[in-house]
């Protein structure tokens, strides 16, 4: 029967399990060596009446035996097994793909989500993600603890955290808030309708790519939008604990089983307990009985109390994976509750996969996200369906025309999306020489107007593989009198063809990727595999920019003169004029104020900085100034000032922690500073260095 693992296979690890030689056996059964191992090797197998007896000294039924879906006799101790340190004295003080990225939530969002993209199982369904925020305190915390056998961890993790580098840290800081808060977050991350870790324990696979191995891709096909293999790393990083559970429904059976397949996961630094070095990762699981993997741990098929234990039961058994992240935790929030981190979490989820979730009239979406908070199992923030509209409402009705076949070649008019092939020359592989013909891959570039409430428009959002977002670009020149609008360029997979061309196409552009997977341009493995490469990339924009001039035409899309657009007109930016010398390429920009006049008359801005980094923290003093239309800029006081995203406020300076990249606070200003009605002149926002006070 399919799925049924061999009856030797089966048999030679009941034996090792009982540690029973297969001379042993044959004894125990009145039979030769040789007859025993004819069975292991499936030269033979056993007569009916034999399967009794096999039974009894397996301490087992025939049943199991005929299903082989269990192992035979007592489970083996679950427990953790700590990698011993390097023979050469190598030491490794953190795990190097884990500080690829950054240690938030968006970043964890973007990267786990599109894994669970790659591993779509089937084509006509959606693959469902939920992510769960769940806060455990007081007997609850305690009963997690006790299934996770943190009696086991805890020398550990004190030896660890007393190291001097970041790992050693970031760990400190993790048990400092469990044992004074007596409080610790899980985020679980939840996906259906996927691969599962499927594969065998050591060998290549699935389960060996994410549990046994770093920087293992091992996508199971071209379409699969990653290729560095760092995206799971960002589970670690955002463990305070360096600690990950897994429990995998899988879609291939493995061992004749396909649910429950558990296994834990822990990277810390080098370390001495007990005068003991240990090298740093650890597994919780099932002690091996193979004699070249002896007593090392691995996956254990778990029974449901020991998955709702340990916070990992799943709600359906359709293939997927549920990962939870133990001590988790969000650099970028500042106030780090529960309420805040789902709405970073749904964020995220929207701003990277608005095209993705986007479905057509018969084209289903490729994906389906969630998010929910729990403290200690009752529900802070229900479960709420990410919805791409509600942030990007204009894109997902370019994407939705496209679906159902609903362009122009030109706008002409509000509504309308109009679609223009983009060509992109695919440049032959070195190993194939420069004579070689390229591929000509078409591209299509969608345009429609943007939406009034969009923060972010008038740019290029990039598009491949399973509808993933790698970049937004802003166009040369896209044209006198344009209405502000919104462009998705699809690429690769992402058009829906199927071709050599479109193979092509997505090798080349996803070489063009770095680690982060987030822009195309000349990659070390783009130029070492492509014949001129970077001119063919350069073409590429220089293609976008021509398509999106002949879509927008010379014609403005008419629009209420009175409504957002007129508040986009008086907002500006942070830009020095030329051969100013006040802001250095070092020093923090705005890079985007969005704002609206309240019915008090005071301007409520919501603003983004890009921030270089350095080794200090940022001390700043946010000013707003009037643009009015004679005499100077003058400058407004603040009624309000608030931190959103990687940055404090503290008396009235903003400050932002030195390894952020962007951060981003809000205002309102005080109405009674105002030289002039809001609504009768434009707002400027700066940032200027500020004395750090005093101790």
């Amino acid at each position: 029967m399919e799925g049924i693992e061999d009856f030797g296979v089966w048999l030679g690890r009941q034996l090792r399990r009982k540690g029973v030689s297969q001379a042993e056996f044959a004894q125990q059964l009145g039979l030769t060596r040789a007859a025993i191992s004819a069975w292991v090797t499936g030269r033979a197998r056993p007569r009916p009446e034999m399967m009794v007896r096999i039974a009894e000294i397996l301490e087992t039924d025939v049943a199991t035996l005929v299903t082989r879906d269990a192992d035979a006799g007592s489970a083996r101790p679950i427990g953790w097994y700590h990698r011993i340190a390097h023979h050469d004295g190598g030491r490794e003080y953190g795990n190097a793909a884990a500080v690829a990225f950054e240690a938030n939530l968006a970043v964890l969002a973007r990267e786990v989500t599109q894994n669970s993209l790659d591993e779509r199982l089937d084509p006509e369904r959606p693959v469902r993600v939920r992510f769960t925020l769940h806060e455990l305190t007081g007997e609850h915390l305690h009963s997690f603890l006790s299934a996770l056998k943190w009696e086991e961890l805890e020398s550990h993790y004190t030896a660890a955290a007393q190291s001097r580098h970041k790992a050693g840290r970031v760990l400190a800081e993790g048990l400092r808030e469990l044992r004074e808060n007596a409080s610790l977050l899980l985020l679980r991350v939840d996906d259906y309708n996927a691969a599962g870790l499927t594969g065998p324990e050591y060998g290549d696979g699935r389960y060996a790519a994410v549990v046994r191995r770093q920087l293992d891709s091992h996508k199971s096909n071209d379409r699969a939008g990653g290729s560095y293999g760092l995206r799971k790393a960002t589970l670690w990083a955002a463990s305070r604990l360096g600690l990950v559970l897994m429990n995998s429904t899988l879609s291939e059976a493995h061992e004749g089983r396909t649910v429950r397949r558990v296994v834990g996961r822990l990277d810390l630094p080098w370390r001495e307990v007990d005068q003991v070095a240990y090298a740093g990762p650890a597994w919780l699981g099932e002690p091996d009985a193979e004699k070249e993997h002896e007593g090392v741990a691995r996956s254990w098929w778990a029974d449901e109390r020991v998955v709702a234990d340990l916070r990992l039961d799943r709600d359906s058994d359709d293939p997927g994976t549920s990962f939870l992240v133990v001590g988790a935790h969000d650099a970028a929030c500042n106030s780090g509750t529960l309420e805040d981190m789902h709405g970073v979490l749904g964020r995220a989820l929207a701003d990277n996969f608005w095209a993705a979730m986007t479905f057509g009239r018969s084209s289903p979406a490729m994906l389906e996200a969630s998010v929910r908070a729990l403290r200690n199992g009752e529900p802070v923030v229900s479960e709420q369906r990410v919805d791409p509209v509600d942030r990007h409402s204009a894109l997902v009705h370019a994407m939705r025309g496209y679906l159902d076949g609903e362009t122009v070649d030109e706008l002409t008019a509000t509504g309308q999306v109009a679609a223009a092939e983009v060509r992109l020359a695919v440049p032959p592989l070195e190993a194939a020489g420069r004579t070689a013909a390229p591929h000509d891959h078409r591209a299509v570039l969608l345009v429609t107007p943007a939406a009034d409430e969009d923060q972010e428009h008038s740019r290029v959002v990039c598009v491949r593989g399973p509808r993933m977002s790698v970049t937004a670009r802003r166009p040369r020149e896209p044209g006198r009198g344009a209405a502000p609008f919104q462009a998705v360029l699809l690429a690769g997979f992402a058009t829906g063809a199927d071709d050599v061309a479109t193979h092509a196409a997505e090798a080349f552009l996803r070489a063009a990727e770095p680690p982060e997977h987030d822009t195309w341009r000349a990659t070390a493995e783009l130029t070492a595999a492509y014949v001129d490469a970077p001119r063919r990339l350069a073409e590429f924009d220089a293609a976008m920019d021509a398509a999106l001039r002949g879509a927008i035409g010379r014609r403005t899309v008419s629009r209420d003169s009175t409504g957002p657009e007129v508040l986009r007109k008086l907002l500006r930016l942070d830009s020095p004029p030329a051969g100013s010398t006040r802001r250095t390429p070092g020093s923090p920009l705005v890079d985007r104020v969005v704002g609206k006049v309240d019915e008090g008359g005071a301007w409520i801005l919501d603003v983004t900085l890009t921030v270089p980094r350095r080794a200090d923290r940022w001390h700043l003093l946010p000013v707003a100034k009037f643009e009015v239309r004679s005499g100077g800029r003058p400058s407004v006081e603040w009624a309000e000032l608030s931190a959103k995203e990687n940055c404090e406020i503290v008396e009235g300076r903003l400050l932002i922690a030195p390894d952020v990249r962007s951060a981003r606070f809000g205002g309102v200003t005080a109405v009674a500073s105002h030289p002039v009605a809001a609504g009768m002149a434009g707002v400027i926002v700066e940032v200027h260095p500020a004395r750090e006070a005093s101790a």
